[in-house]
């Protein structure tokens, strides 16, 4: 009776190993592209030029254009978030990583995006928006081949660490910043050369902003013409096209 005993004791014990057995980590969902969106939102930036940038994105990703170049790729989506910044404090992740596969979903996206409050009106730190950025795309719940930050503004790095240093080390990991310029029509009154660096935005961009394999900086001449650079701008990433045509890498 008791080696009877004991063998049920041993087969109890096996039987329960499995349920002590660590679970299994699920596999993160492949997509084609990680995107962060880092949206310049410093003081320079006003009410309609805010609102013009804000429906650009919007439009930009429901682009029919758009869409064929995300549902032409391996996985057919796309997961993209959306980050506004302005000084070095004042970041903020304005929509989570959201998954783009059609038409439904880039409306959703686009839709939110539009009814969000603004987030800041402070001093312009692209150091700290890329920085920001970097840490959203390391929690990212999806993964990808190719990483990319988005980076649209209308001035130079003036808060917080020096902009070179936050490019180099986004870099470094293997992430590729691509820069959107919008121009501005007039010099801004009390800091002329913000908005109007000597050698101009776009070289100031492509000097201290943009990096990694393929990167390049799109001009957008004003803030109307912003919609049609950001669509320009995500075919070739989405893509993987490199630098649209007409458009050098590096600029």
């Amino acid at each position: 009776m008791f080696r009877a005993l004991r063998s049920l004791l041993m087969l109890t014990a096996l039987c329960a190993v499995p349920l002590l057995a660590p679970p299994v980590a699920r596999a993160a969902e492949q997509v084609d592209l990680l995107l962060v969106f880092s949206a310049d939102v410093s003081r320079s930036i006003d009410q309609p030029k805010f609102q013009l940038q804000r429906e650009g994105y919007a439009a930009a990703v429901s682009d029919k254009r758009v869409l064929e170049a995300i549902t032409a790729g391996r996985n057919k989506r796309i997961a993209v978030a959306f980050v506004e910044w302005s000084g070095v404090s004042s970041q903020k992740l304005l929509i989570d990583w959201t998954l783009i596969d059609g038409a439904d979903s880039a409306r959703k996206f686009g839709d939110q995006l539009i009814e969000l409050p603004r987030s800041f009106a402070e001093r312009t730190s692209i150091s700290g928006g890329i920085d920001f950025a970097m840490d959203v795309l390391k929690r990212s719940p999806y993964e990808a081949p190719r990483r990319t930050i988005d980076v649209s503004g209308d001035g130079t790095n003036n808060s917080g660490r020096d902009v070179g240093l936050s490019r180099d080390e986004a870099v470094a990991s293997g992430v590729t910043i691509n820069g959107l310029v919008i121009l501005s029509d007039r010099p801004m009154a009390w800091n002329p050369e913000h908005t109007n660096p000597p050698g101009g935005l776009a070289h100031y961009y492509r000097a201290n902003v943009v990096g990694g394999p393929g990167a390049f900086v799109i001009v957008a001449e004003d803030f109307n013409s912003f919609g049609q650079a950001i669509v320009k701008k995500l075919i070739a990433e989405i893509a993987d096209l490199g630098p649209p045509r007409g458009v050098p890498p590096g600029g």
